[in-house]
C-alpha cells in the first residue's frame, strides 16, 4: 500500500528529483576555455571520466560517490520509505541519516562554483556554468525537500497515534 496518498506533492518531489538527477548528470555543466584555442565542456559524468583519465583518481572517486552513488541511494531509500511497509522507527532512523548525509550531495555544485571563481581570478582560463549544474542542484534540493516532507508526515502520524 502506498503511504501518504493524500500528499501527492511528496510523490511529485521524489519523481522530479529522480528526473532532474538523470538530466543533471548528462547535461553540460561547465565549459572551460583556455586562451582562445581550447574549449572543453563537461557534464558531471564526463567530468568524472576526465578526472579519471587525467589520473585524479581520488577526486574522481569523491565526485562519483557524492554525485552519483549517494543521490541514487538516497532516492531509492526515500522510495522504500514511501512505498514499502517499513517500521516507523526504521523510517525515522533512515531519514535522520539521509538528512545528515544529504548535505554532502551539494559537493560537486560547490566544486563547479570554486572552479568558476578560480578561473575568473586567473585570467588565462574562463569558465561558464551551464544548465546541467542548475538541473542537478534542483534534483538535490527536491530530494532534500522530499526528505523533510516525509519526515514531517511520519512524525505527524506518530503524534496522532499517541
Amino acid at each position: 500500500m502506498v503511504k501518504f496518498l493524500k500528499h501527492p506533492e511528496t510523490h511529485l518531489m521524489l519523481l522530479g528529483a529522480a528526473a532532474c538527477l538523470g538530466f543533471g548528470l548528462v547535461l553540460p555543466t561547465i565549459t572551460m576555455k583556455e586562451l582562445v584555442f581550447w574549449k572543453h565542456t563537461f557534464s558531471v559524468l564526463t567530468g568524472i571520466q576526465s578526472l579519471y583519465q587525467e589520473k585524479y583518481y581520488f577526486l574522481a572517486a569523491i565526485i562519483f560517490v557524492f554525485s552519483i552513488i549517494f543521490p541514487i541511494a538516497k532516492l531509492l531509500t526515500l522510495s522504500v520509505i514511501l512505498y514499502a511497509n517499513v517500521p516507523v522507527e526504521k523510517e525515522l532512523t533512515l531519514l535522520k541519516w539521509l538528512g545528515i548525509l544529504g548535505k554532502w550531495s551539494m559537493l560537486d555544485v560547490f566544486v563547479v562554483a570554486v572552479m568558476i571563481v578560480v578561473t575568473k581570478i586567473s585570467g588565462l582560463v574562463k569558465a561558464q556554468a551551464h544548465i546541467g549544474i542548475y538541473v542537478f542542484t534542483l534534483s538535490i534540493m527536491l530530494s532534500m525537500f522530499a526528505t523533510m516532507r516525509i519526515e514531517g508526515l511520519i512524525k505527524r502520524q506518530l503524534k496522532q497515534k499517541h
